[in-house]
């Protein structure tokens, strides 16, 4: 199965562009920020929060890196003026870590005043393995001086329980962000069954909620969710305690659910002009989506 799925999506990577956004649009907001805009308030109008991100990473020079912390000031008091219930999310690579470690650690200052300033918060994403520990690192030195920030684990990766200690002081009154993880890493870096990459993201998340740290449990999986509640109630958490964070367009039944339930849910809204990027990897981790765009093909052709 996972071999046909990966020749459907190549098959689909050849279809254009203007086609593969009639389909991927259920993951993105648009590609401006009053797109993005509108779909936080129709969430809010629904007791759902969200986490916007500006789509892009991996700049290649400093002028791109530049334009990306503008365009991350310019959400937070987009956010501000429309009173939208958001916090940003941001990836490292799109405002410099990969060209200069201070000139990153620099961009994510200007972000973290402007969002303390606002009263906001922001998530710092995880990225691929190359990423993970400059990522850790940047997110301890911000703690020195920032309150304001979390950070991402993946549970896919074999030492994450390591690098949630090491920055163990630092996650105090923080925030992490626990999903599976999406990138392609090699078996001796990251888990690769199913199940044990479950069970690794309940012991991470029994971990954190036994440090008292704040958890957004990132999952659509039905089995996480329902381990996370066990544990929820094990630790007998409360709603300022965790909340349960989903993609855009991804098992929006499962996701009212929770709210009908009385679970905080944020949802992550990417928008921006490189959507085509992020929606093939939404394709990769969700088969269903490149799989109902043949579908459509052969029935209009019949």
């Amino acid at each position: 199965m996972r071999l046909l799925n990966s020749a459907i999506i190549k098959v689909v990577e050849l279809f254009p562009k203007s086609f593969i956004y009639l389909f991927a649009s259920r993951y993105i907001a648009g590609e401006k920020l009053e797109d993005a805009v509108r779909t936080v308030r129709e969430l809010n109008s629904k007791g759902i929060f969200a986490t916007m991100d500006v789509l892009g990473e991996d700049t290649t020079n400093v002028d791109e890196a530049n334009a990306a912390v503008d365009e991350a000031i310019k959400v937070l008091e987009t956010i501000n003026r429309e009173n939208l219930k958001s916090t940003l999310s941001i990836k490292l690579t799109q405002i410099g870590l990969k060209l200069d470690y201070n000139l990153c650690l620099d961009n994510m200052k200007k972000i973290l005043t402007k969002a303390k300033e606002l009263n906001n918060y922001i998530e710092i994403d995880m990225e691929d393995s190359t990423c993970t520990l400059d990522t850790i690192r940047i997110f301890k030195d911000l703690r020195k001086e920032f309150s304001n920030c979390g950070m991402v684990m993946q549970a896919y990766l074999r030492k994450a329980d390591q690098y949630l200690k090491d920055a163990l002081n630092e996650l105090k009154s923080s925030s992490v962000r626990l999903c599976k993880g999406i990138y392609n890493e090699p078996a001796e870096i990251a888990f690769k069954g199913k199940q044990e990459i479950r069970d690794n993201f309940l012991r991470l998340l029994e971990f954190l909620f036994s440090e008292n740290i704040y958890v957004g449990i990132a999952t659509h999986d039905i089995k996480l969710i329902n381990g996370a509640k066990e544990l929820i109630k094990k630790y007998n958490k409360t709603n300022e305690q965790f909340e349960f964070q989903m993609l855009l367009g991804v098992k929006v039944d499962l996701r009212d659910q929770l709210v009908k339930d009385g679970f905080k849910v944020r949802v992550y809204v990417p928008y921006g002009v490189h959507w085509y990027k992020y929606s093939i990897r939404r394709m990769k981790e969700n088969p269903e989506l490149p799989i109902a765009i043949i579908k459509n093909i052969f029935s209009k052709r019949g």
